[in-house]
């Protein structure tokens, strides 16, 4: 190993015990000088420890790093003991800090560079959201960690069993990945769940919609219907999370298909922006006019655990009677007939018809047609899927927002200058 990249590696060492340390010693910055076992310059000395000792072991011999590992181990325990006695603390997060800052310090000298860094930022993380970390503890109900464990038992152990084939005459319902999706589905609608829990209703639904939009915005849109059911006063705040997620669903289609076929995106650019501008400005209006009308009203947001495991299978249920549907639509009408593809699956998805067109070469005006169709009826579906989920109110709102942003992007579509469409002609 050459001088420089020793050089570098040890300087890792020693940052990584100055960022752990900086957040350790700004926590007890109060206290007085030599009044705490461990603060900035004795966790910079621990992470450069670690990086001397593993420099010392690079030809193999790993016995002199574990003698120094055991040895700090033992020093700082001693230490930390004495300052815990003397508080009446019996907490253990210094300690492991400590002894963690040694090992990586050793990590960033022995072996990946990357690693050692991601696990310190990891490791500062865990540290200094200490209060937000508790308070997500103290919230959380037996309930809610039951199933999320549940879920992830299902997860890691039996999707790795179920056939990852198609298994009906239509190849639409793959058991492997309709599973796979449904546990997304989940994980999405619990991201809200999560987030409506610390930061409150309001900002908590439009984050979680629109972070819930960059998989699914059909997703999103049964989750806060079903919201509405059961809280009738916050229609607005549901709507305008919903059509959040709708207009960042617009901007993912066309990152989406730039990623395959740069002409289809420059196509698709303007109406699309277009559209995705209109229901973010509206989403914006309708939370708004709730927020002036009501105020933050936390208590009175129902918000149902998704990862109960009725919900889960529910949600697999219906996605998979919506892929079969439009698998035996297809069969029916054929793959010739591109417009009609294109209605069919905006019933349930955007993604499918957007890769299949940007797959088919250089941009055509029937391939974007058929793109901003399916989005159209995309928009639709989820306007009369909300409308059956969450009541005529929602329902009303949504359908005359998204008719609306449809209608904004056939009009820039048809009115504002397309640079691929000028040259590219009609098949």
């Amino acid at each position: 190993m050459e001088t420089s990249e020793l050089a570098t590696r040890l300087g890792l060492a020693l940052a990584l015990g100055f960022v752990i340390g900086l957040e350790r010693g700004w926590k007890e910055r109060d206290e007085g000088e030599g009044r705490r076992a461990a603060g900035l310059r004795t966790f910079s000395l621990i992470g450069m420890l670690g990086g001397v000792f593993g420099l010392l072991s690079l030809g193999g011999d790993r016995l002199l790093i574990s003698a120094g590992f055991i040895t700090t181990s033992l020093v700082l325990a001693f230490f930390i003991w004495r300052e815990h006695e003397r508080e009446g603390d019996y907490s253990a997060t210094t300690l492991v800090a400590a002894l963690l800052t040694f090992v990586l310090g050793a990590l960033a000298v022995l072996g990946n560079m990357a690693v050692a860094a991601g696990a310190g930022v990891a490791t500062v993380g865990l540290l200094a959201y200490k209060t937000q970390l508790h308070g997500f503890l103290a919230r959380i109900t037996w309930d809610e960690l039951r199933s999320g464990l549940l879920l992830a038992a299902m997860t890691f152990i039996a999707l790795p069993l179920l056939p990852d084939r198609a298994l009906d005459p239509w190849d639409a319902l793959n058991p492997h990945d309709l599973w796979l999706v449904t546990i997304l589905i989940a994980a999405v609608s619990f991201a809200g769940y999560v987030a409506v829990k610390l930061i409150g209703p309001s900002r908590g639904i439009v984050l979680s919609a629109a972070v819930g939009g960059l998989v699914s915005s059909t997703v999103v849109t049964l989750s806060l219907a079903r919201l509405a059911r059961a809280n009738a006063g916050r229609v607005q705040l549901l709507t305008g999370g919903i059509l959040a997620s709708g207009g960042v669903m617009m901007a993912r289609v066309l990152v989406l298909a730039g990623a395959l076929n740069l002409s289809l995106a420059a196509a698709l650019a303007i109406p699309l922006i277009a559209a995705a501008l209109f229901q973010l400005l509206a989403a914006l209006l309708l939370i708004g006019r709730e927020a002036r009308a009501g105020g933050e009203k936390p208590e009175e947001l129902v918000h149902r655990n998704p990862f109960l495991l009725s919900e889960v299978l529910r949600f697999g249920a219906i996605l998979a009677a919506v892929m079969l549907a439009a698998a035996v639509a297809q069969s029916i009408y054929g793959d010739g007939g591109l417009m009609a593809v294109a209605a069919i699956s905006g019933l349930a998805d955007v993604d499918a018809l957007t890769l299949s067109v940007a797959n088919m070469g250089p941009a055509t005006a029937v391939g974007v047609a058929a793109v901003l169709l399916t989005i159209g009826v995309n928009n639709i579906a989820k306007s009369v899927y909300g409308w059956v989920a969450g009541g005529t109110r929602l329902g009303l709102l949504l359908l005359a927002f998204n008719l609306a942003a449809m209608a904004v992007a056939v009009a820039a579509y048809y009115l504002l200058p397309s640079l691929p469409l000028q040259s590219l002609a009609t098949p």
